[in-house]
């Protein structure tokens, strides 16, 4: 394991503000640009928003959760890309929800939810399923990886 520097905390606070405002920054950036560019090429407001948002607003568990598996904190990167994801779903599917009714049709239950059940089902599977201790090596975020492109590739050649 890495150790922390050892900074004095006015310093470590504002390198901690500093990155956090170039991170929230960024991913701002990268969604406004993506999605004009998404919008240029006709491509639907569905795929932009279960594509280029959403990988545009999870940077910043992203980078926390890749700084974190290179200091060699395995637990922490897992914990955040589940926690975050918990927390996202609650904070985006419960305001709609208590605000009015919504009708989804099948293929969004099907489709979006079936990929994002099973892909979740498949981290929990190969992060706690075969071993004592919570781990995600490299061949098994390929197959993750592979699995949300197939998901991205479904959701391009589905559109209206």
């Amino acid at each position: 394991m890495i150790a922390l520097p050892d900074l004095p905390l006015p310093k470590a606070l504002a390198t901690a503000l500093g990155g956090l405002v170039l991170l929230l920054a960024s991913s701002r950036a990268l969604v406004w640009g993506a999605t004009s560019i998404a919008q240029a090429f006709g491509i639907s407001e569905l795929v932009i928003g279960l594509t280029v948002i959403a990988v545009g607003t999870s940077l910043p568990e992203l980078a926390a959760s890749v700084a974190s598996a290179l200091k060699g904190h395995h637990d922490i990167a897992l914990g955040n890309v589940l926690g975050s994801n918990i927390f996202n779903l609650l904070l985006v599917l419960l305001p709609p929800a208590l605000m009015g009714t919504t009708v989804l049709e099948g293929e969004f239950i099907w489709r979006d939810f079936g990929s994002m059940f099973l892909l979740t089902m498949a981290l929990l599977l190969f992060a706690y399923g075969f071993r004592r201790e919570p781990v995600l090596r490299a061949p098994e975020g390929v197959l993750l990886l592979l699995g949300y492109f197939v998901y991205t590739l479904t959701l391009l050649f589905a559109q209206p």
